[in-house]
C-alpha cells in the first residue's frame, strides 16, 4: 500500500463551499475538477465515505499524479490556491533590452556577410553574440524581436 504523503481534511464550511462549487453556478472546468477531487480524498469528520486516488483518478478519466498534485497545493497552500490556477514559478528575463534590439535592427539592414545574399536570423543571431552585444540568444528571439519592429 503506498504512502499517504498528503492528507486533505476539511470543515464542514470548505464542504459547503466546494459542494456549491461543483453542483451550482458558472466555474472553469479546472476548478469544479479540482473542487470535486478535494471532496473526494477528505478524510475530515464530515465525509461519509473516503476514496482512494486510483480510484478518483478512474471515476473523473484523470491521472493520479492530477490528484496528488491537488491534495499537495490544498495542504501547503490552502483552498484557494487548490482551486485555482497556479502561478508561474518562473521568472524570464528578456535577452533583448532596447539598446540590443536598436543594434539588431541595424546590423539586419546592413549588408550581409560575404558569401551570403541576405541575413537569415541565425547569422544574425550568431553575428549578436560574436560581437558581445548579448552572451547567448536563440534565432526565434531575433525573429520575435524583428517581427515586432514591423
Amino acid at each position: 500500500m503506498p504512502k499517504i504523503l498528503y492528507r486533505v481534511t476539511l470543515t464542514q464550511d470548505e464542504r459547503a463551499e466546494l459542494e456549491k462549487i461543483s453542483k451550482t453556478g458558472n466555474h472553469n472546468s479546472q476548478k469544479v475538477l479540482n473542487a470535486l477531487i478535494l471532496l473526494g480524498v477528505d478524510e475530515g469528520e464530515f465525509q461519509e465515505s473516503k476514496k482512494t486516488t486510483a480510484y478518483l483518478a478512474e471515476t473523473l478519466q484523470i491521472s493520479t499524479r492530477k490528484v496528488d498534485r491537488v491534495k499537495r497545493r490544498f495542504v501547503e497552500h490552502g483552498i484557494d490556491v487548490a482551486l485555482n490556477k497556479r502561478k508561474a514559478d518562473r521568472q524570464r528575463f528578456r535577452k533583448l533590452d532596447g539598446d540590443a534590439e536598436a543594434r539588431l535592427i541595424a546590423l539586419s539592414c546592413s549588408a550581409p556577410p560575404e558569401g551570403y545574399a541576405r541575413w537569415t536570423l541565425r547569422l544574425l543571431a550568431d553575428k549578436l553574440v560574436e560581437l558581445d552585444y548579448v552572451d547567448s540568444i536563440s534565432y526565434e528571439t531575433v525573429r520575435q524581436a524583428l517581427k515586432k519592429t514591423n
